[in-house]
This record gives structure tokens, sequence and C-alpha cells, in this order.
């Protein structure tokens, strides 16, 4: 299990204001992502934006980098709630069919969500389609990975959800699923700015078959 949802903020807002105002600096972070990207993007403007004090910034978020690690997190825990709400919805025949899904509720965040084209899970780009920023692969835990997260809650879903087989090779799988969805899925919006339709098919047709040739059904 990572550690990924416990210090993400220096402190827990204990009221509603308090909630109110860290839910808007990550709403204005987020946009202003979009608008001027990560290097430019500033405390202070975020703050002025939130209409917050800059010091009641710095009471829930130690720097830049905090702010967007929260975002990142705010953006998993979106993710993995629109993964639920679906499965509520849908009947699949095997676990393995959730990649469709999964896939589905990335692009639907890609092309509406402010700010995800520069940070979706922890690494963060320069701008929409940049490079990547040095020192954001670990973005949200220190010691791992930020596809090793993903895939780290991605099995909880899976396993308490949909039963999926509970052991090590479930872990490598998914991770290796998560590497190789992140990579095609980044060429995709490369490619055109609301995903290549085509290039998207392929991220599903490949992750599909590879989790069946190598995972058990059920």
């Amino acid at each position: 299990m990572t550690n990924a949802s416990g210090g993400t903020l220096r402190r827990r807002p204990a009221q509603r204001r308090s909630l109110e105002r860290v839910e808007r600096m990550l709403d204005e972070c987020a946009r202003l992502l979009d608008e001027v990207g990560y290097e430019a993007m500033t405390t202070k403007e975020v703050a002025r934006r939130a209409e917050v004090p800059i010091g009641t910034f710095y009471q829930f978020f130690p720097d830049k980098k905090g702010l967007v690690r929260a975002l990142a997190m705010r953006n998993l825990e979106a993710f993995l709630g629109r993964i639920t709400a679906r499965l509520a919805q849908v009947r699949l025949a095997d676990w393995t069919e959730m990649v469709d899904l999964a896939i589905d509720e990335f692009v639907a965040m890609r092309r509406s969500t402010p700010g995800f084209a520069v940070v979706d899970f922890g690494q963060v780009l320069a701008g929409p389609g940049g490079s990547v920023v040095e020192g954001t692969e670990r973005l949200l835990d220190a010691a791992l990975e930020n596809n090793v997260v993903v895939a780290d809650r991605l099995r909880d879903l899976t396993v308490e959800l949909l039963g999926a087989p509970i052991g090590p090779d479930l872990d490598r799988m998914l991770f290796v699923a998560v590497e190789a969805a992140d990579a095609v899925l980044k060429l995709a919006f490369r490619s055109h700015p609301d995903g290549d339709p085509e290039l998207i098919a392929e991220c599903k047709h490949l992750v599909r078959r590879y989790l069946a040739a190598h995972l058990p059904a059920g």
C-alpha cells in the first residue's frame, strides 16, 4: 500500500470555510496551469485569484509543488470515483473489461478537467504537450513513481469491486498496464488536442490483450 493519501496538505481543513478555500486554490491552480504553465504559475497569483491571503495559502501548502501534488491527488480520487460510479451502472463479463471503461474516463477527464493536460496523476509537464518538469516523477509519494501509486489504487479497486486475483502477478501486470496506457495516451494527445481516436482505440486493444494473456479470467 502507498501513503499517497496522507501528507498532501500541511494541515487538514477543519471547517467548511477552510475546505472551500482549499478547493478554490486547487481550482485556480488548475486554471493557471492551462493558462501559463507550471513554471510561470506563482503561489501569489493562485492566492490572489482564489481570494485568500498568501498566509492562508502557506497554512495548507508548503509551496507550489505541494499545491500541484494536492491537485494531482484530487485528480486521481476523481478518476477512481468516476470508475466506481460507472461500475455501479454496468455489468462486466470479466474484470479485465474495466480497461475500456477506465481509459474512457481518463480521456473524458483529459478533455474537460482544467489543468489535467499539465498534471493528471502526478508527473507535471511544463505545459500541455510539453516536457516533463524535473523532480515530479515521484510527486504523489516520495518513495514510489507516480504510476506505481496509480496502479496500486486501481489494484485495490479491482480486487474490492470486481474480484480480481490477489497476488504479486496482479501488482506487476497492473503496473505494466498503467505504464503502457500512459505512454500511448500521451501519444494520442500529442497527435490531436482531443486525443487521436485511433490511438485511443489501440491503447484499449493493447492493454486488454496484455492483461488477458497474462492473467486468469474471473
